[in-house]
């Protein structure tokens, strides 16, 4: 049976293959609280895949590349 959690780098922990946007960049430290990711979201300050989004809820898998303010991150599950 395959393992149903995915360690994410500094141990971080997930149940599934993918991580909400927002609270990727809580994990990543560009947003300490929830509502600072959601407003550099809504502000347009957030890219996936170099296409800005605007959905904080959007779901990130493994490979996607996450640019905030011009700093690229690249997601690992």
């Amino acid at each position: 049976m395959k393992d149903k959690y995915h360690p994410l780098h500094y141990g971080f922990m997930t149940k599934t293959d993918t991580i909400k946007l927002d609270q990727y960049l809580k994990f990543i430290g560009v947003a300490p609280t929830g509502g600072q990711a959601k407003l550099l979201i809504q502000d347009g300050h957030v890219q996936v895949n170099g296409e800005t989004e605007m959905r904080r809820g959007r779901q990130l898998v493994t490979g996607d590349r996450v640019t905030v303010l011009g700093r690229s991150y690249q997601v690992r599950l």
